[in-house]
């Protein structure tokens, strides 16, 4: 038995990312995560899910990968969380994500 068996598995929409997920992501991946830490699995619906993980003392978080996730990561700053709570849902914003379109015209 893996010593993270006992954990608490959690699956995390962009939607619900806290401040402390999103931390904890930053710091386990501070260059962005690649396809090696990538985790797929089928969901409750069969659906395929693709995830990176992160865990604390008792919770295993498998944060669904999204455009969204990447650039919230590469834009993270702590201090943008100074005044929310660690686990309020509504203080990671949805950021500007230029459709790939958009990201062709960039010079």
């Amino acid at each position: 038995m893996k010593k993270t068996d006992h954990l608490k598995r959690v699956i995390v929409d962009f939607k619900k990312l806290t401040p402390e997920i999103l931390k904890l992501l930053v710091d386990k991946y501070p260059y962005g995560y690649d396809d090696d830490h990538i985790i797929e699995f089928k969901n409750a619906k069969n659906e395929l899910v693709e995830a990176v993980e992160v865990t604390t003392d008792d919770t295993k978080y498998l944060v669904k990968v999204s455009t969204k996730l990447v650039k919230t990561m590469e834009d993270y700053d702590e201090d943008d969380y100074e005044n929310f709570e660690e686990d309020d849902p509504d203080a990671v914003q949805d950021p500007e994500v230029k459709s790939s379109e958009e990201q062709d015209h960039d010079y």
